[in-house]
């Protein structure tokens, strides 16, 4: 099993910058990709950028030019620093950790983040 513990959410007003981080624990090992997603009231949970082993990244277009993901493999955490941040950022962010084999999937409690106009 694996464990993970987002941290890092607040409010912050228009343009401000959040920096979210999600420490995994447990059965770590294998832990190929590592991800956050949100979640606005009222709508789906939406990929917002994900890092694997490799270092390669993905990112949603919304966020693209203003949220990095990075990943500290030693310390079993991933980050999204935040910049520029908008309304429509509000959200839960969830932490998200996916093994290849066995296929496993894991998730946070998430983390709210606020953004004022």
């Amino acid at each position: 099993q694996v464990q993970l513990v987002e941290s890092g959410g607040g409010l912050v007003q228009a343009g401000g910058s959040l920096r979210l981080s999600c420490a995994a624990s447990g059965s770590t090992f294998g832990l190929n990709t590592m991800a956050w997603y949100r979640q606005a009231p009222g709508k789906q949970r939406d990929l917002v950028a994900s890092i694997e082993l490799s270092g390669d990244k993905n990112y949603a277009d919304s966020v693209k030019g203003r949220f990095t993901i990075s990943r500290d493999s030693a310390k079993n955490t991933v980050y999204l620093q935040m910049n520029n941040l908008k309304p429509e950022d509000t959200a839960v962010y969830y932490c998200n950790a996916r093994r290849s084999f066995p296929s496993s999937m894991y998730w946070g409690k998430g983390t709210q983040v606020t953004v004022s106009s």
